[in-house]
């Protein structure tokens, strides 16, 4: 049983993981140039990091949710096993 929650945490980080890496360095990106040009603007920061979110989602979207579908086909196949 420890080993489907530690392989069910690794699945989860290894699936949000691109999409939070993305976000995160283009925040860091914007707030540098915030902080260089003096522009405060909030949907400044706001809505690159969705566009860049959705980009990533769109290009990563099925290696996520063929990742999703192995872990659960290996959950149902395995189930039994799981018990014991």
């Amino acid at each position: 049983m420890e080993g489907l929650a530690r392989d069910a945490l690794w699945l989860v980080v290894m699936l949000a993981a691109p999409m939070l890496l993305a976000g995160l360095l283009v925040a860091f990106a914007i707030s540098l140039f915030q902080a260089a040009t003096q522009i405060l603007e909030p949907t400044l920061s706001f809505v690159p990091k969705l566009i860049v979110m959705l980009i990533v989602l769109a290009l990563l979207g099925s290696w996520m949710g063929g990742q999703l579908v192995e872990f659960a086909r290996t959950m149902l196949t395995d189930f039994p096993g799981l018990l014991e």
